[in-house]
Parts: C-alpha cells; sequence; structure tokens
C-alpha cells in the first residue's frame, strides 16, 4: 500500500499567521522582449508605465465581422524591451527578500508563452545576473557576519527546524568532512567559469535592518514538477534528464544503463503548509556556494527543442530558499536552544513552462504528452485564480481546486494568506503569439483582482537587544588584558625564578674530583659545605615549622571566627526566614483575599452586564410602546380632526337641506293660500256683481295693438279693490345672491319678472363676487319647440373649498314660459243687451275663460318649486 494513497486524520485547523483584515491583491508586472529580428511584426506595444496596447497584426481580424480592435491591459509596473535586469530586481524582488529576512514568505514566478523570456528573467545570462542570483546575494550581503556555523540548525523531515549545541554540530561537520565525496559543496573551491559571470554582481545590494541579535542559516532545495510528478533536481542519483525512456504504458523502463528518478509527494504540516517529503535540502554559506547547487540541479531540468524554441522548458521549475534564525542567548554568546524561538521564512522562486499550442510547436510523442500536461496545470492555475476571484468578489465559497494540480497544490498556503504573491508575465511582441499574448494578458488581468492576506510580523524574544556586539567587545578587552599581564606562561617563569633564588641562597658545592689517592682536601672541604647546607636547611626548616604553626594558629582563629560569624549569621537568617515566611503567609492571605474579591467583581461585573442588557432592552421596550403610543395618539388626533370635519360638513349640508326644504315648503303653502285667496276673490266679484252690466272685454285687435302688463287676475267688478301686483317672493330672502345674466339674453316684458333683493348682478361669474355672496342664479334663455322664449333661473348654494376657492352646488331650476292662447276663441260682450237663455253658462263661461290664466306650483318636484305661465283653456260644462 502506498503511502501516498493514506488519509491522515483530520486535524483541527490552527490559528493562521496572518491579518484576513489587511489583504493586498497579487502583484502582477508585464516585462516586454525585444524582438528577435527587428524587421519582425510586433502586436504588443508600451503606452505608460503601467499600460500595454495588443492589437492584432496585419491580416488578422478579431471578430467575424472584420472589426479591427485594439485592447489595452494594465498592470502594477510594465517594464519595456530596455530594461535592465537590476531595475527589475529593485522594483519586484528586492521586496520578497527584505520580508524573507523578516521571516516572512513569498512566492515569486514567471508565466508567459514559450520563448517569451521566463527563464532568462528568472536566471540570467552570462554577464547580467536574473533574480534569482540577485536574490542570494542580497540575502548573503545581509546575514554575512551573523551566520551560524554549519550544523547548528538542522532540519527536519517535517518541515520544521532544530537547533543543535555547538558540540552536535562539531561532529556533524567532522562527519561531512570524513566523507570521500562532500554532500554540500565547498566554499573554498574554485567557482565553476560556465556560471561564474551571472553570479559576479557588483551592487552590493543589502537589507538596511537586519536583527544583529539573531544567527542565520541558509538553506536551498530545487525541483520540477514534470508531467504533473515532483521530482528532486539535487538527489544524487544517474539519471538522463533530456532524454527518458518510456514504455508504450507511459511508464519509465527499468534496465541497467537507466534508473529513472524517483517521483516525490506533497505533504501537510503541523501549520497546514505544504511542502515535499524527502527533498533534498542543503545548507549554503555564500552566494558562489548557493548557486553552484542551483546550476547542478539546472543541467538535470528538462529542456527540448521545439519549433517555437530551441531550448524550451519542459516542466516547471522551482528553486526554494529557506533562512532559519534564531535569537542568541542573554550573554550574546550561544544560540537559544528553544524550538519556539526557531523562525524559518521560505521564497519560492518559480519558472513556469510555457503555455503553447501544438499545431504551431509541430510536437508530437513525448513532447506532445508533456505539452498537454503544461498546459493542464496551468490550466488548473487560472481555474483556481478564477474561483479566488469570485469568492472574494461575490462573497461565495466554492472550493477552490488546488488538487487538482502538484502546482496550484504545492503554493496554495501562499494564496490562503502565508506570504506576498508576485507574478511577472513575460510576453514577446511578435505577430505570431498574438493569440497566447492575448490569453495571457486576460489571465494576469484577472490575477490582479486577488487579494491575499497580509502576514503579520514575527513577535519579538524579549531579550535585550545589542548582545551580540557587547560578547564581541568583552572578548576583546579580556584578550587585550591578558597580553598586558604576560599571560600564563609568564606566571610559570616566576615561579621558576623564585625556586631557582631559594636554591641560589644555599653555599656553592666545591669540585668533587678526587685528583689522586692522597688528596685529603676535597673530602674534607665537601663534608663541610654540607654541614652548612644541613644546618641552614634545618634552620630553614624550623622557619618554615614555625611559619606553619603560625598559619595554623591563624588559621585556627580565623575559623573559629568564621564559625562564630557563621552562627551570628544562622541566627540572623532564621529571624528573616521566620519574617519572610510570615511574610509569605500574609501575603497568601492576601492573595486568596484578591482571588476572593476578584471574583467577586467579576460576578458583580457579570451582574451589572446583565442588569444593563435588562435596563438597554427595557429601554428599548419603552421607547418602542412610547412611539407606538404617540402614533396611536397622532392617529386619534387626525381621525377625530376627520370625523370633527364629516361631522361639521354633514351638520352644515343638512342645515342648509333643511332650511331649503322649510323655505320651499314655506312658499308652497303661501302660494297655494294665496291661489286660493285670488280664487275667492274672485268668485266673491262674479257673486256679488250685477247681472244687467257686463263688462266689455277688449278685442284681440286691440290687445294686439296695445299690449299691456297681464294682471294676475282682473277684476270683473269696478267697485271691488284692485288687485295688487305681487312679486314672486324668493325662498332665501335675506341672503345674497349672484345674479347671472349673460349679455345674450334678451328682455322680456311679461308680468312676472324674477325680482332679488340684495344681489350682485354680473354678466359672467367671477370668484370675488362668489366670494361675497352665499346664493348663486343663471338667467339662461332658450327656444321653445312653439317659437316662444323660455326662460329658466338655474338656482344653487356657493361653497368654500378647503384650497381657499369657491364651488357652486346648483339646487333647482324655475322656468318662466309665456304661451299665446291661439287654441281657444275669445268672445267679446254681446250687442244684444237682452241675453239669451243660456246667459248664465255663458256668463259662467266667461268668468271661466278670465280666470283661466292662474299661477299654478308644480308640488313635489325634485328641483323644488317651479312656476310657469300657461294658458290653456279649461274643458267647459256640457
Amino acid at each position: 500500500m502506498k503511502a501516498a494513497r493514506a488519509k491522515t486524520p483530520r486535524r483541527p485547523a490552527p490559528k493562521k499567521p496572518s491579518n484576513p483584515s489587511l489583504k493586498d491583491p497579487v502583484g502582477v508586472y508585464c516585462r516586454v522582449r525585444p524582438l528577435s529580428r527587428p524587421d519582425q511584426e510586433c502586436c504588443i506595444e508600451v503606452i505608460n508605465e503601467t499600460t500595454v496596447q495588443i492589437h492584432p497584426p496585419d491580416g488578422y481580424r478579431v471578430f467575424r465581422n472584420g472589426e479591427y480592435r485594439e485592447t489595452q491591459y494594465s498592470f502594477k509596473e510594465v517594464f519595456g524591451t530596455l530594461v535592465i535586469q537590476k531595475e527589475l530586481f529593485d522594483v519586484v524582488a528586492k521586496p520578497l527578500v527584505e520580508d524573507l529576512i523578516r521571516g516572512k514568505n513569498g512566492l515569486l514566478f514567471t508565466y508567459g508563452v514559450t520563448g517569451s523570456g521566463k527563464t532568462h528573467t528568472m536566471t540570467g545570462s552570462p554577464g547580467d545576473g536574473g533574480l534569482l542570483p540577485r536574490c542570494l546575494d542580497m540575502i548573503f550581503n545581509s546575514i554575512g557576519p551573523f551566520q551560524a556555523k554549519r550544523f547548528v540548525f538542522k532540519l527536519d523531515e517535517k518541515n520544521g527546524v532544530d537547533v543543535q549545541c555547538e558540540v552536535d554540530a562539531l561532529l556533524e561537520r567532522q562527519k561531512r568532512d570524513a566523507m570521500p565525496v562532500p554532500k554540500t559543496p565547498s566554499g573554498k573551491r574554485q567557482i565553476d567559469p560556465e556560471f561564474a559571470d551571472m553570479i559576479n554582481v557588483q551592487d552590493h545590494c543589502k537589507v538596511e535592518e537586519v536583527d544583529e541579535d539573531n544567527v542565520y542559516s541558509v538553506f536551498v532545495s530545487y525541483i520540477e514538477i514534470y508531467n504533473n510528478y515532483i521530482y528532486d533536481l539535487l538527489e544524487e542519483a544517474p539519471f538522463d534528464p533530456i532524454k527518458p525512456k518510456w514504455n508504450n504504458c507511459n511508464t519509465p523502463v527499468r534496465n541497467g544503463d537507466f534508473i529513472p528518478p524517483q517521483s516525490k509527494i506533497l505533504r501537510e504540516d503541523q501549520n497546514h503548509n505544504m511542502y515535499v517529503t524527502g527533498c533534498t535540502e542543503v545548507e549554503v554559506k555564500s552566494t558562489e556556494e548557493a548557486f553552484e547547487v542551483f546550476w547542478r540541479g539546472q543541467k538535470k531540468r528538462r529542456i527540448a527543442n521545439t519549433q517555437l524554441n530551441r531550448e524550451s522548458s519542459r516542466s516547471h521549475s522551482v528553486f526554494i530558499i529557506k533562512l532559519a534564525q534564531a535569537p542568541l542567548d542573554a550573554d550574546g554568546d550561544n544560540v537559544l536552544q528553544e524550538k519556539e524561538q526557531i523562525t524559518l521564512s521560505q521564497l519560492s522562486l518559480v519558472d513556469l513552462a510555457g503555455s503553447e499550442r501544438t499545431n504551431r510547436t509541430k510536437a508530437e510523442g513525448n513532447r506532445l504528452r508533456e505539452a498537454g500536461n503544461i498546459n493542464q496545470s496551468l490550466m488548473t492555475l487560472r481555474t483556481c485564480i478564477e474561483v479566488l476571484r469570485e469568492n472574494q468578489m461575490y462573497g461565495t465559497n466554492k472550493m477552490v481546486p488546488y488538487r487538482d494540480s502538484k502546482l496550484t497544490h504545492l503554493f496554495k498556503n501562499y494564496f490562503d494568506g502565508e506570504g506576498k504573491v508576485r507574478m511577472i508575465v513575460c510576453v514577446n511582441p511578435k505577430a505570431e503569439d498574438y493569440e497566447e499574448s492575448l490569453q495571457v494578458m486576460r489571465f494576469a488581468e484577472m490575477t490582479q483582482e486577488v487579494e491575499v492576506a497580509r502576514p503579520v510580523d514575527k513577535p519579538l524574544c524579549g531579550l535585550t537587544p545589542g548582545r551580540r556586539f557587547r560578547n564581541q567587545a568583552f572578548r576583546e578587552e579580556l584578550s587585550r588584558k591578558l597580553e598586558i599581564r604576560g599571560g600564563p606562561i609568564n606566571g610559570e617563569t616566576e615561579e621558576q625564578s623564585v625556586s631557582e633564588m631559594l636554591l641560589q641562597s644555599f653555599p656553592p658545592l666545591p669540585s668533587c674530583e678526587l685528583l689522586d689517592v692522597n688528596d685529603d682536601q676535597t673530602l674534607p672541604k665537601l663534608i663541610e659545605v654540607l654541614e652548612k647546607r644541613h644546618r641552614l636547611r634545618q634552620m630553614l626548616s624550623e622557619e618554615f615549622a614555625k611559619n606553619v604553626l603560625t598559619f595554623k594558629t591563624m588559621l585556627q582563629e580565623f575559623d573559629s571566627s568564621v564559625v562564630s560569624k557563621e552562627n551570628y549569621i544562622q541566627g540572623k537568617l532564621s529571624e528573616k526566614e521566620k519574617i519572610i515566611a510570615g511574610q509569605k503567609m500574609e501575603l497568601e492571605r492576601l492573595e486568596k483575599k484578591t482571588k476572593t474579591l476578584e471574583y467577586k467583581i467579576e460576578i458583580l461585573e457579570k451582574t451589572a452586564t446583565i442588569y444593563e442588557e435588562d435596563k438597554r432592552n427595557l429601554q428599548q421596550e419603552l421607547e418602542s410602546k412610547s412611539q407606538k403610543l404617540q402614533r396611536q395618539a397622532s392617529d386619534k388626533r387626525r381621525l377625530e380632526a376627520r370625523l370633527q370635519g364629516m361631522v361639521a360638513e354633514t351638520t352644515m349640508k343638512w342645515e342648509k337641506e333643511c332650511e331649503r326644504r322649510v323655505a320651499a315648503k314655506q312658499l308652497e303653502m303661501q302660494n297655494k293660500l294665496w291661489v286660493k285667496d285670488e280664487k275667492l276673490k274672485q268668485l266673491k266679484a262674479i257673486v256679488t256683481e250685477p247681472k244687467n252690466e257686463k263688462p266689455e272685454r277688449p278685442s284681440r285687435e286691440r290687445d294686439r295693438e296695445k299690449p299691456v302688463q297681464r294682471s294676475v287676475s282682473p277684476s270683473p267688478v269696478p267697485n271691488a279693490p284692485p288687485v295688487r301686483l305681487r312679486h314672486r317672493r324668493s325662498r332665501s330672502a335675506g341672503e345674497r345672491w349672484v345674479d347671472h345674466k349673460p349679455p345674450s339674453n334678451l328682455p322680456t316684458e311679461t308680468v312676472m319678472q324674477p325680482h332679488v333683493p340684495h344681489a350682485i348682478t354680473v354678466a359672467a361669474a367671477s370668484e370675488k363676487a362668489l366670494a361675497k355672496c352665499d346664493k348663486y342664479m343663471l338667467t339662461h334663455q332658450e327656444l321653445a319647440s312653439d317659437g316662444e322664449i323660455e326662460t329658466k333661473l338655474i338656482k344653487g348654494d356657493v361653497f368654500k373649498t378647503r384650497g381657499g376657492g369657491q364651488a357652486v352646488q346648483f339646487t333647482e331650476i324655475e322656468t318662466l314660459k309665456q304661451e299665446s292662447p291661439t287654441g281657444r276663441k275669445r268672445r267679446s260682450s254681446p250687442s244684444n243687451p237682452n241675453p239669451p237663455e243660456d246667459a248664465a253658462d255663458a256668463e259662467w263661461t266667461d268668468v271661466e275663460t278670465r280666470c283661466s290664466v292662474a299661477v299654478e306650483m308644480r308640488a313635489g318636484s325634485t328641483l323644488g318649486p317651479g312656476y310657469q305661465h300657461h294658458a290653456q283653456p279649461k274643458r267647459r260644462k256640457p
């Protein structure tokens, strides 16, 4: 069972070392390479420092209708064809190196079409190093004097780092030196002339603010992603990188001459960062050493010759620079052995393989399969960027398909907020790459809209700064004083000189050589000298014994004084310990009391918080209730005002209606009474009239010649009192009227004429006149069917409107009509004084004829009482 297929138990996600509230967009830069030949057609133009314009080449149509369109794309900065590598490094890569030394991660990758200059931008050329050697040079220029010895930092197999003591590091170095072929290159070896010009950077760029109390170590690794498999380019395994042998099952052929490389697997560490297991990580101490490691892996990278590029990269290469740093101890001498204080930052430099179209590269076989895998991984990268952009812009929570490709899976933690991300889009302005360049531009424009959480700064260790330099100054001062005092060798010389002086104080020995047998002087002289030396030695021994005895006495006295002092000090210490114990008990009591009070304070704070919350809730409820009451009160007032208005309006309306009906009823009753009175008067006159006298009736000709004003009822008897002409009374006497008589009306000579007192006569209705009156009457004339003039009096009430104007409501209509009695034959006075037999009937008929013109009222009319003159003869009695 393969380890790569095993599922690991899911761990709870730790807190990410990033600030999600602060986000930075992905920095996307554009670099335009110069054309290979000056006569080539160019389709990309640099507009300004941030904008490029791409236009279709000649003979190309963007749309089917043949429309020619130019498109502009904006970037964070655009580098033209004349920009050198140093300018590009200062803008793009230098901030990432500064973040690396400050303990933050960074990702820089080049993206573009095959042959657009990605590898040149990353690696460089002889005499003009690219971004990678310049990054290495800046790192070692910054941390050069503060590097730890080799093997002090040791990387583990789980993407972590440990600190070893000096002894373990020394053993590791000795073991490495004992190996026949050193695994790491030595910095003392001569630089390979093949890449010597690439790393000969004369800028000496470095980070200004470097923590001088830390020690640093740099580790590099180099991998490639080929056909969606990860391979270690620094692995010591013989294999052919350019022409691998594959069988029909797309697996490498296993024979004695060719050993295929073992692909690596990705794992996730305890901080949810992705790493390559079993990858070779080399500790380097200089720019030359690091670039030599890179060049050794670069030779193993898979490249091939295609129609678009003579040395086309067939894989994605990833050069990883890890920087381990840890603070010195308080003395500034050794590295702290605490693993929590170690900071491991990482800078990944990625050279992506170029996207290409197989119909242009004419690829087939392995090249075709490689191109398909390259395009698939780049498509997965584009899909991940699209999903990230959609989640951030529209608030969705779609799953980002990082696992669809090893490339995106390896760098997913960068897009989740583990460091800055920078992308350099390399484009070739030649017309043949127009469609590929257009796709690259669209992807770059979309990538700029993705935001990455900004990583937080590393925590401080809390030790006093400047420890390293204080320790160095102390060592220099100590060595200087030892040199002044002579050191330990001079002290041994002084001791030897004292012993020699002591030996020289004894008498010198005479010559002990016996010249002959009879020599009797040499031995006595030797005996005498030896006796003197013996006496002197005894004296010195006695003096030494005395001095020893004196010294012992002094020591005993000193011991007794020390013992007494110790006893005194012990007594004092016991007293102080009792005091300290009492104070400790008091402190414990006070601590318990403090804890109790803190617990009570916490309970009171919680209670106060609960009460405040209840108070806020009650206040909110009170405010809502008060607002509701205010709304109800305002609604009630508004409803009362509306009802009062309606009541007042209804009351006024009914009062006017009652007045109108009462006035109409009164007028109706008065008219009935007046008609009855007139009939009674006429009957009385007829009854009291003598029979021999007949009134002379005027002839029709005389009536027609001289029109006279008609009376209501002519008196048949001369002695009868004359009938007073009565004007019709208005039912609204005492009120102010507007008498509207249009100029087109004709005057009538009828007996009955409308008479309205206190009226304002106008020819046209006006608001000013209506404002002064409360009644309105319009006199309207029209021609009847019989050819006579018919006059209508249209009456109404004047009301004030809410807008301040006047309105008229018509209530009734009175009709005045004049008719000629042409259908009745009037009789004149007889010439014969003697009446015929039917004189009584004739007299009655004449009286009836004369009384047939009367005033009648139309009772029950909805328009009110109306008057009408009529002269229709009544039916004669048989």
